[in-house]
């Protein structure tokens, strides 16, 4: 029984760590990358393209659900991008709230009698077109409730412009993200059908009109636990993926799309919760099906602030549908899997994710077991056990150092040493803990995904003028 408990615990650390050898390796990736991408800073052309007419125009999508509370100020970042020509489609998504109401006040939008809609993508009804000529950026659509994928399909066929981009309702654009996706697309329009643009967590920061004008850590756990995470999966993770053409999630938060291969692709799919990772992953099997040359690329400095969660029970809810989202996709398209027509993506990020993501949890938990009762029957061999947790620790911190060196050498959003001080305290102090507990809520999403739960679960939105200080309002969401 020793041995096998021991042997066990020991093979579920090895698989662990060669997954993160793996990662090392797109980490690095990602270093070797973001060197061309400072040297193409020092020349880049978006602050010249933001007054051209080289620009193509964009439609900016944000799908809006129980919003009243952060809608006005993200509009109005949008309202203000350094961007020449775009238009920004608010589409309400038959919210509970005064989501609609707020806008029709704040603008002054009245219902447009008339007004022009493709029907290139199904969706749910439209009830009514708002406008005020006086913001003739915006449009305000108002709609039966369909779900996040539906109202994105609605911002579609309503948009005027071949390229679209979707942003969430609750997150904020710095003034030139727009441009600098802009720039990437316009460096070879031909074959970029996708780009992602890097999220970033807004608690703690300082917001005016719409705007971060001052970039702090959060002040509570969680959300300092969630910044370190969104740092190592955009910077570490996601440049290395999109350098081989392998990145499998432009996020929901902000994504810029080409609206023709959209419509070829018959736009979002209903019922799936990670609708982002999903339209990325049914983008690359239809190129690669039809033999077309393309890239979904990623630009880290097109920058999207966004609210993180500050409740255990609301970041338990988003968990388990980002874990439910993750499996539901890569089992439907499990067939692209170990095929060497889907190249990176059918060869390293779907084998990865399905190893890393899926069944990780499962190596995780059933070697914490292990371990635990080896220690419960005094079998415990401290030299090993120490060796255990400290080799975990290891890897989890030199990760999280990777990702903060990336942050350091290229962006510096964070110019005071302490921040980065205390940043790789919190990277050691979420391994005690935090990092167990989503690897629980990843099996809990599982649980769900087995008992066709598709519901969305809870979230909480916080004013930007109260700067993310407390809760105001939580709302339950059926099916956004």
């Amino acid at each position: 029984m020793k041995s096998l408990l021991l042997g066990y615990a020991l093979f579920s650390l090895y698989s662990v760590i060669a997954v993160y050898v793996f990662y090392l390796i797109i980490m690095l990736l990602s270093h070797k990358r973001i060197i061309g991408i400072i040297k193409g800073v020092k020349y880049a052309r978006y602050r010249e393209l933001s007054g051209s007419e080289q620009v193509p125009p964009v439609s900016i999508l944000v799908p809006s659900y129980n919003e009243e509370l952060t809608i006005i100020e993200s509009v109005r970042s949008l309202l203000n991008l350094g961007y020449p020509s775009y238009e920004v489609i608010v589409v309400n998504d038959g919210s509970k709230d005064r989501t609609l109401q707020v806008l029709i006040e704040e603008f002054n939008l009245i219902r447009k009698t008339n007004y022009s809609a493709q029907q290139a993508l199904e969706a749910m009804p439209i009830k009514g077109v708002y406008y005020n000529p006086r913001y003739p950026k915006l449009y305000v659509v108002d709609k039966e409730n369909g779900g996040k994928a539906d109202a994105l399909n609605v911002g579609v066929n309503v948009s005027h412009y071949p390229l679209v981009a979707t942003i969430d309702a609750d997150s904020l654009l710095e003034k030139d993200a727009l441009i600098r996706l802009a720039s990437v697309y316009m460096e070879n329009p031909e074959e970029t059908i996708a780009i992602g643009g890097n999220v970033r967590v807004a608690n703690g920061c300082k917001i005016e009109n719409g705007s971060v004008t001052e970039v702090n850590l959060p002040g509570k756990l969680l959300p300092m636990f969630q910044n370190i995470e969104y740092l190592k999966s955009f910077l570490a993770g996601r440049i290395g993926w999109s350098a081989i053409n392998g990145l499998i999630i432009v996020s929901g938060a902000f994504g810029l799309f080409r609206k023709d291969y959209l419509v070829q692709v018959d736009g979002y799919r209903d019922g799936f919760p990670g609708e982002d990772m999903n339209i990325i992953i049914k983008l690359h099997k239809h190129m690669l099906d039809n033999n077309l040359p393309y890239r979904i690329a990623y630009c880290p400095d097109a920058v999207c602030w966004t609210q993180a969660p500050e409740s255990m029970r609301i970041l338990k809810s988003q968990r388990k549908r980002w874990s439910r989202g993750n499996i539901k996709n890569i089992f439907k398209y499990s067939s692209m899997m170990f095929v060497p027509k889907y190249r990176a993506v059918g060869l390293l990020s779907m084998p990865y994710t399905l190893i890393f993501e899926t069944l990780g949890p499962y190596l995780r938990i059933t070697g914490y077991m292990a371990l635990f009762a080896y220690i419960s029957l005094n079998m415990a061999d401290y030299k090993m056990m120490l060796l255990i947790i400290g080799v975990s620790l290891l890897v989890e911190v030199l990760f999280s150092c990777g990702a903060l060196l990336i942050e350091e050498i290229a962006f510096r959003r964070y110019p005071k040493f302490k921040d980065l001080v205390k940043m790789m305290f919190y990277s050691v102090l979420m391994t005690l803990g935090y990092n167990q507990i989503n690897v629980y809520w990843k099996i809990l999403g599982h649980i769900d995904y087995i008992r066709n739960d598709d519901s969305w679960g809870v979230m909480v939105r916080t004013s930007w003028k109260n700067e993310l200080a407390a809760p105001k309002q939580e709302l339950p969401q059926t099916n956004p």
